[in-house]
């Protein structure tokens, strides 16, 4: 089942960062030969592909460039390498190969406009199916420390630290081609901000792009994206950067923009605007969303009926895991909720609630209402906000359902509206 294939490569994942892996002791045949120097890779669109290993051996004896399948064994502590006589690989590495440690770390990535955004301390790669593919350059403060040996410091800190030093990280997808005589490179990363590529990029990715643009820039790049994905992509922005951008956009655009978004996502997003503006757009919006954005933004109603969503995935009980897997990626799409599965009877009475992930770890011909919780934990229409933040704080749902007295669905409240508006209800 290619879902289940899916979730169990996922799992079989291992991270690494590269300044961890430059310092590892690297083994043939159980004899210590040198230390990891750097890797060879090769540029590719969305990732960059290992090729090669560079060990430095020590008392001035030649470096080794090994080919990746060489390759025995790579994690936290060491590497393994099969090889009949090593001398075979042993030089510097060729000109035309392009060396991650050497010609990545410490680099400067400038934006389309060669201003500066940050430095690359550090590289995060995954192994993955035995390969190793370099996949985002890292600039947070956690980058720095492993940037100069501090790793101890950044597991020591980092429990009660992720307020301070909050990860920072663009996809390697997102960075220009390196030059073709990268031997003599010596210039600085670019980002990439193609239309072809920014649909193709998670909101939050390009939302932390677009946070680090000049706003002409930011401007004229949101404006290719297309609704849907600027839809998204507004909402992962910081409450200063919404306020910037949607001042900068027609008010048409920006009521076509929340059109796209449920109420309370919506009304996070006005609220952030001066009230003049504000007003300006309500009347531009889809009337029964414009209705239960005002009734938030002036705490005249504060029942949880007005931040339900009814796009969410429906199932009846009898069907197989295999069955809703493969009927998944049809169904979620348009929905405001797919995290969650609801088991629902012919008269939308809810019986139970799958997990995704516990759908994709299922036995597939295990039936849904044997593998659902049954015992639901749920809100009803005379619910309030502050009954729904508590349940969230609790339990740390992602979206809880609304029921009636008899237990017949009538929407899902996401608890990404209630936490980003419980501030109004204060």
């Amino acid at each position: 089942m290619n879902s289940e294939n899916s979730a169990t490569q996922q799992r079989n994942d291992q991270y690494f960062f590269l300044t961890e892996l430059t310092r590892l002791p690297v083994f043939l045949d159980g004899k210590r030969i040198g230390k990891l120097a750097d890797f060879v890779i090769l540029d590719k669109d969305k990732y960059a592909d290992v090729t090669h290993l560079v060990v430095h051996r020590p008392y001035g004896e030649p470096t080794l460039v090994f080919p990746w399948d060489k390759l025995q064994k790579i994690n936290p502590s060491e590497i393994l390498v099969s090889a009949e006589n090593i001398e075979k690989f042993a030089g510097e590495p060729d000109d035309r190969m392009v060396l991650l440690k050497d010609y990545i770390l410490d680099k400067r990535v400038v934006d389309l406009n060669d201003r500066e955004v940050e430095v690359v301390y550090d590289v995060k790669m995954v192994l993955r199916n035995n390969k190793l593919y370099v996949i985002e350059v890292d600039f947070s403060r956690y980058g720095f420390f492993r940037r100069i040996g501090l790793s101890w410091l950044v597991r020591t800190v980092q429990k009660f630290a992720d307020s301070l030093l909050k990860p920072d990280t663009v996809p390697w997808k997102c960075m220009e081609p390196l030059p073709e005589e990268i031997g003599s490179f010596k210039g600085d990363l670019k980002l990439k901000v193609f239309k072809e590529e920014l649909v193709d990029m998670p909101p939050v990715d390009l939302a932390d792009i677009l946070e680090e643009m000049e706003p002409d820039q930011r401007v004229a790049v949101f404006n290719q994206l297309d609704t849907e994905t600027a839809s998204d992509t507004l909402e992962e922005l910081d409450p200063t950067f919404q306020r910037s951008l949607i001042s900068s956009l027609k008010k048409e655009r920006v009521a076509q923009l929340l059109n796209e978004m449920t109420p309370g996502q919506a009304a996070d997003i006005l609220v952030v605007l001066p009230i003049p503006e504000s007003k300006e757009i309500l009347p531009l919006l889809k009337p029964e969303i414009s209705q239960k954005i005002e009734s938030i933004l002036e705490r005249e109603e504060t029942n949880i009926l007005n931040f339900t969503v009814s796009n969410y995935l429906k199932f009846p009980p009898d069907q197989t895991a295999d069955q809703a897997c493969s009927k998944f990626q049809v169904m979620a799409k348009g929905k405001d909720v797919i995290m969650y599965l609801y088991i629902l009877d012919e008269n939308e009475i809810l019986l139970g609630v799958i997990d995704l992930k516990e759908l994709l770890l299922a036995n597939e011909n295990a039936l849904l209402k044997d593998i659902m919780v049954k015992k639901v934990i749920s809100l009803n229409e005379e619910s309030k906000v502050k009954e729904a933040t508590e349940i969230f704080s609790r339990y740390g749902f992602r979206a809880l359902p609304i029921l009636d007295k008899a237990g017949k669905m009538l929407g899902v409240l996401p608890f990404r509206d209630v936490v980003n508006l419980k501030h109004l209800f204060d």
